[in-house]
């Protein structure tokens, strides 16, 4: 399977109702399509009320719906834009996704795994669904599920009943540090990773990923990965609650050392960076802005330039 190099952008999360249809949406995705990039992830959340239980809720308040998903990836690929759709699940107690885990108890924890699979499969299936009738590019059956990794055989399965939906590439995104863990592989497409790697770790993790990449004998890329504007972040970029006060080069330096990092690696298929939001604040208040997105800031021309020389 071959693709060209992917110079991307995750748009619209956390998917809230009412956001997604708008003027503002629509200002959102023209100004990020000006940065050169020639794919999006359309990213959404799911909801279940914390990391032990077994029933996920979408398509319905505080979520986007249906119909707001498809307007968003209609506006992306009137734009000349490559979609890829990528629903995920969050718990509504603010528990990280990677703690989805159900504890043994007297009967062990398999009715629990099977519960929140059939539910999380109903999740996914919903919207392979929407993602074939769309013409999606790429579809993601998952992001960060760090705890649920190791339960191959239910990814498995689920991969095998989204291709009966879905007719595109397959990706699932994992969480950094995890690439070499995940034993399946070779059930999907593409191989996508969380690189939030610090600032300083660059160097030594090239290298590192140069051999999983032979290894696992796939195209790989960084479904996320990104820097707030704050003090500090470029050692912790996976932060999002981290304190520090607004430091725009801090963020451009990050991105800078990434890309120089990158550059010359052939079997390194392209970036998903993290992230634009679906209303912008005014770019003129973008000095003071401390978030992951680059609207305005020192990083923007930064990005626009490495995406320009691919």
């Amino acid at each position: 399977m071959s693709f060209a190099y992917i110079k991307g952008m995750t748009w619209g999360w956390v998917g809230h109702a009412d956001t997604w249809d708008t003027p503002e949406a629509e200002h959102s995705m023209r100004e990020m399509a000006k940065l050169g990039i020639n794919w999006t992830a359309i990213a959404f959340q799911g909801l279940q009320s914390d990391p032990h239980a077994t029933t996920i809720r979408f398509n319905e308040p505080p979520m986007v719906s249906d119909k707001e998903v498809t307007a968003a990836i209609d506006r992306a690929h009137a734009m000349g834009l490559k979609v890829c759709l990528k629903p995920v699940v969050n718990c509504a107690d603010g528990t990280w996704r990677a703690h989805i885990d159900f504890p043994d108890d007297a009967q062990g924890n398999e009715p629990s795994w099977s519960a929140w699979f059939a539910s999380y499969s109903e999740f996914i299936l919903h919207y392979a669904h929407i993602a074939e009738t769309t013409a999606c590019e790429m579809f993601c059956i998952g992001c960060e599920m760090v705890a649920a990794d190791r339960r191959a055989n239910e990814w498995r399965s689920l991969i095998e009943r989204v291709r009966e939906v879905y007719h595109g590439p397959i990706t699932y995104n994992c969480n950094h540090h995890q690439e070499e863990k995940v034993t399946w592989w070779d059930a999907v497409d593409l191989v996508s990773t969380s690189a939030y790697y610090p600032e300083t770790e660059w160097k030594e993790r090239v290298p590192v990923l140069r051999a999983f990449a032979q290894s696992v004998g796939k195209p790989v890329f960084f479904m996320e990965v990104g820097c707030p504007s704050r003090k500090g972040s470029a050692q912790k970029p996976y932060d999002w609650t981290h304190p520090g006060a607004v430091d725009l080069e801090e963020q451009a330096q990050f991105y800078q050392t990434m890309f120089d990092a990158m550059e010359n690696e052939s079997w390194f298929y392209g970036f998903m960076l993290w992230d634009w939001p679906s209303r912008l604040y005014p770019r003129e208040e973008a000095a003071h802005n401390r978030d992951y997105c680059m609207y305005g800031k020192p990083a923007e021309d930064i990005i626009r330039s490495f995406y320009a020389s691919r």
